[in-house]
C-alpha cells in the first residue's frame, strides 16, 4: 500500500510542478498585462492543488490533509481577487491598451462616473 501511495504522491508532485511551470512560462511569454495575469491564475492554483494532494498522500496524516484542504480553499478564494485587483490597477495606471480589449466596460464606467 505504501508503494501505491508513493506513486500517487509522486505523480501529483510531477503534475503540479508541470502546471506551475506552465503558469510561469505563460506569465513570461504572453504579450500584454491582462494575458500575463490570466496565464498564472488558473494553472498555478491547480498545480498547487496537485502538490498539496501529493503532500497529503505522502505524509498520510489526516491533520496535515485538512491543513492542505484549508490552504487550497484560501488559495481558491484569494487568487481570483488578487488577479482582478492587479488587472484593475494595471488598467488604471495605463498599462492596459484599450485596443487589446473587445469590450471596455470599465472605461465606460469611469467616464460615466466622471460626468456625475
Amino acid at each position: 500500500m505504501d508503494v501505491i501511495a508513493d506513486v500517487v504522491a509522486a505523480a501529483a508532485f510531477v503534475l503540479g510542478t508541470v502546471l506551475t511551470l506552465a503558469a510561469a512560462l505563460g506569465a513570461r511569454r504572453f504579450p500584454n498585462l491582462l494575458a500575463r495575469l490570466h496565464a498564472p491564475a488558473k494553472p498555478q492554483v491547480v498545480g498547487l492543488a496537485f502538490m498539496l494532494l501529493g503532500l497529503a498522500v505522502s505524509l498520510g496524516d489526516p491533520g496535515i490533509a485538512w491543513t492542505c484542504v484549508l490552504v487550497l480553499l484560501f488559495q481558491l478564494i484569494t487568487a481570483p481577487i488578487s488577479t482582478h485587483l492587479a488587472a484593475r490597477a494595471g488598467y488604471r495606471t495605463g498599462h492596459v491598451r484599450s485596443e487589446d480589449l473587445i469590450v471596455d466596460e470599465y472605461r465606460r464606467d469611469i467616464i460615466d462616473s466622471q460626468r456625475e
